[in-house]
């Protein structure tokens, strides 16, 4: 075994073959990968291994779209069986919402160029014979998926990478990981040592217990999941693979048999206080009585099956994240990465995952926008087995279940509750929930000032309420009070910050103290990685703000680049202080009598920040907005939180205030145009295409990707976010639905809604750069194309006269 390695990878399942097999054919072929037991000894044998790729997002979506490229040409390439069979897959759809659902799907696939067909409930059966057509509505079927030979597919990935140089020693167990000043240094087996400055966590359901050897959290709980196997029955090995989410249950083609499996509603978490240390190459006894539920609803589906000889029950464990999405990439241990969190479609992801990390590594960042499966976007919170454990049986339990856009999950709830959380049950919050905050969306009480007709057609009025346009109107017409608290602050200190966040972002933000500028940071090919204010306090002391769920991204995007002189500190303040925002016409009607401090234009300028107090608390008040109205944000000591809240809904009141939710925050913005990183912009556009380019300052000298911003410009720019409004108000667009211009596909919608002031249906879309105002554009809502046009933007007080009132 090697003693020196520029990377090692840690797990010989499918996910980490994968990478090593990436890693080598990219052209790092010094790596070494170690298994405790043998290759696929984990979960990796055990997997049913069907491929779907069509996903919620578009990353996934194209990760998905990756595996089955390699996996069509990988057999050839190092001559050895994978077992990939492209038969198609079926989707069944039992209830109109499930029709909706596959109207969804099929135009979410046009935007990638996937051949996903409509098709009736008799030609699903005419594909897959042993199916009954009772209560099926129709079928969403795919010709491109399919399904792969696990331990096969594993071997060969292995064989690709040891062909190209890489290292695998099996029965090797890791018994340590060395750090130094916070750097991967050595990791330490049975077998010896290797130093190297780069360790891939590719544990799988042991992922958890290797992120303790270097103090990082791995929030995954093991799973028991089963399937069955029928003797062969001369069904057609040709079959689709096919799911019905309704009945909890999919198949695959078998040898002339069947593969049956599901998600039941009652899971059962493994091993919660640690896995055996001979867990190796094993399954868990079958369990038919956990099992008797989905057995039931596949004899509803595939009536043969209750004739069938079964060969075997296979019950294994399947590690599951608490999100349902994998974690991928570097930690806070510098050098030490996660690839783990598969649950269940380890199989499906595996080729392009690995490309995936592999690339990040090689390129310093990966190819798709990877935040989603980032393994930094968990909070401290999920240190908790027990709020992991909860958020994890949700997700398995709701596997199949519709997940309409703003679907709000409920285990563990409430977690983390802002000082002002009391008033807002009180005032009949309807709460929703992000990083494991507690945040309104709207108040129930106030639909009664709002207009029933104007609820949107379809899975956008399933998540709404008349109570939205209400907020948005009062915030509009004379000022409503936000419960900001779960903005995520970051501060930056010391000798070197102003330098620091110069070099790192592409306005200019050392700005004299009191100053408040928007800005970006860009990563080295000019792409959005992180969109907010900083506010200059002090000359050594800055603080940003944030989107709640982009915290934990902005910090660590901050901590990679800090100096190691000491000369720059970076904090995460968020729980230390509450926010409260105020924004209306009539906003500085309602707060000046409460302070001595001067709101007037000419002393508290738009963009501007000052300490003052609010009665008896003490605060920073930031004039800024993210609706486009006068208002201020204002920050405090988290103790005195409510006193803040009470002390302006008090003075409001006789001035019409009224309090709103994040649901009338987004369609404010909309009307604004002000973007949403994450959806409108994120790190594979940059800030010309988004229509950013006004705050960047190329002049200021240099900073992260400025080099790749020289190339494009802005006239030079092929795609553009442009604002499109819909004829239809009903239509509302969710996201992801395809825009077509002249007949061709020409992008996708990034986020959409209704901007009640302005009476129109809104969406924003990456669109040709040729495209201008007044362009005929048509998106898909349900597989009903809408016409639309083009229009400048904001479509709401494009002069700003508002915001500097």
């Amino acid at each position: 075994m090697k003693t020196h390695a520029k990377a090692v990878v840690i797990g010989g399942g499918v996910g980490g073959a994968a990478i090593v097999y990436w890693l080598a054919r990219l052209g790092w072929t010094d790596v070494v990968l170690v298994e405790r037991s043998r290759v696929t000894s984990g979960s990796t044998f055990h997997s049913a291994g069907l491929v779907g790729q069509l996903r919620g997002s578009l990353s996934l979506t194209q990760m998905m779209m990756d595996s089955v490229d390699l996996y069509r040409t990988l057999g050839e390439e190092v001559s050895l069986e994978t077992g990939w069979h492209e038969v198609g897959s079926l989707r069944l759809a039992s209830s109109t919402e499930r029709m909706e659902e596959l109207a969804r799907q099929a135009g979410w696939a046009k935007t990638f160029g996937l051949p996903l067909e409509l098709i009736s409930a008799h030609e699903a059966q005419h594909m897959f014979p042993p199916m009954s057509t009772e209560g099926v509505l129709g079928a969403a079927y795919l010709s491109t998926d399919g399904y792969i030979d696990p331990s096969q597919l594993t071997f060969a990935l292995v064989e690709g990478a040891r062909r190209r140089g890489a290292e695998i020693n099996e029965e090797t167990r890791v018994t340590a990981i060395e750090t130094a000043a916070g750097r991967v240094k050595k990791v330490v087996t049975d077998k010896g040592a290797i130093e190297t400055e780069l360790v891939v966590n590719a544990g799988g359901m042991f992922a958890s217990e290797i992120g303790r050897l270097v103090g990082v959290t791995v929030p995954l709980i093991p799973m028991a999941h089963e399937y069955l196997i029928t003797t062969p029955s001369d069904l057609p090995r040709d079959m689709p693979t096919m799911r019905d989410p309704s009945l909890l249950v999919y198949y695959r083609p078998e040898s002339g048999g069947l593969v049956m499996g599901g998600y039941e509603r009652d899971p059962k978490p493994w091993s919660l206080s640690g896995i055996p240390p001979d867990f190796n190459g094993k399954l868990l006894e079958p369990d038919w009585e956990r099992f008797e539920p989905l057995m039931t609803n596949a004899i509803v589906r595939t009536p043969t099956l209750k004739d069938a000889r079964v060969v075997r029950l296979v019950n294994g464990p399947e590690a599951f994240t608490p999100d349902g999405e994998f974690i991928l990439g570097p930690t806070e241990v510098r050098g030490f990465w996660v690839a783990a969190g598969f649950c269940a479609h380890g199989l499906a992801g595996a080729g392009g995952m690995g490309r995936l990390v592999a690339e990040w590594i090689v390129d310093g960042r990966p190819h798709l926008d990877a935040w989603e499966m980032d393994s930094r976007r968990f909070g401290r919170h999920y240190i908790s087995r027990e709020y992991t454990l909860a958020r994890t049986i949700e997700v398995y339990s709701t596997y199949y279940d519709v997940k309409y856009p703003g679907h709000e999950r409920s285990a563990g709830r409430p977690l983390r509750l802002s000082p002002a959380y009391p008033r807002l049950n009180e005032l009949g919050a309807a709460f929703g929930e992000k990083s494991g905050w507690e945040r309104a969306n709207w108040f129930e009480p106030n639909s009664q000032k709002g207009d029933e007709s104007l609820r949107p057609r379809g899975w956008a009025g399933r998540l709404w309420s008349p109570a939205i346009e209400a907020e948005h109107r009062a915030c509009r017409e004379t000022a409503a009070l936000f419960d900001f608290t779960s903005f995520a602050k970051i501060e930056v200190r010391g000798r070197g910050a102003a330098d620091f966040l110069e070099s790192l972002s592409d306005n200019r933000v050392a700005r004299r103290v009191g100053a408040l500028t928007y800005t970006q940071m860009l990563n080295d090919g000019g792409g959005i990685e992180c969109d907010f204010t900083i506010t200059r306090l002090a000359e050594d002391r800055f603080r940003i703000v944030t989107g709640t769920a982009f915290g934990q991204h902005d910090l660590y995007w901050i901590r990679d680049h800090v100096p190691e002189d000491g000369s720059v500190q970076v904090e995460d303040v968020t729980s230390s202080l509450a926010c409260i925002g105020l924004w209306g016409p009539a906003a500085r009607t309602i707060l000046q009598p409460l302070t001595p401090t001067d709101l007037g234009n000419a002393a508290f300028p738009y963009m501007t920040a000052q300490h003052l107090a609010i009665g008896s608390v003490p605060c920073l008040a930031l004039r800024v907005t993210y609706v486009g109205e006068l208002g201020w944000e204002l920050y405090c000591p988290s103790e005195f939180g409510l006193r803040l809240w009470d002390t302006i809904w008090d003075a409001g009141r006789a001035h019409g205030l009224g309090a709103g939710g994040y649901k009338a925050v987004d369609s404010m913005r909309l009307e604004k145009g002000y973007r949403v990183w994450g959806a409108d912009i994120g790190p594979e556009v940059n800030p010309y295409e988004a229509g950013l380019g006004v705050f960047v300052k190329l002049d200021k000298g240099d900073f992260i990707g400025r080099e790749a911003l020289l190339k494009p410009r802005e006239a030079q720019a092929a795609t553009r976010l442009a604002c499109l409004v819909l004829d239809d108000p009903h239509s509302v667009a969710l996201g992801s639905e395809p825009v077509r211009i002249a007949g061709e596909i020409a992008g996708r919608v990034t986020s959409g809604g209704y901007g009640y002031t302005v009476g129109k249906s809104i969406a924003y879309a990456y669109v040709p750069a040729g495209a201008g105002r007044g362009t005929n554009v048509e998106v898909e809502i349900f597989g009903t194309w809408v016409p639309g046009r083009v229009a400048d933007e904001p479509l709401f007080d494009p002069q700003g006269a508002r915001v500097r009132s």
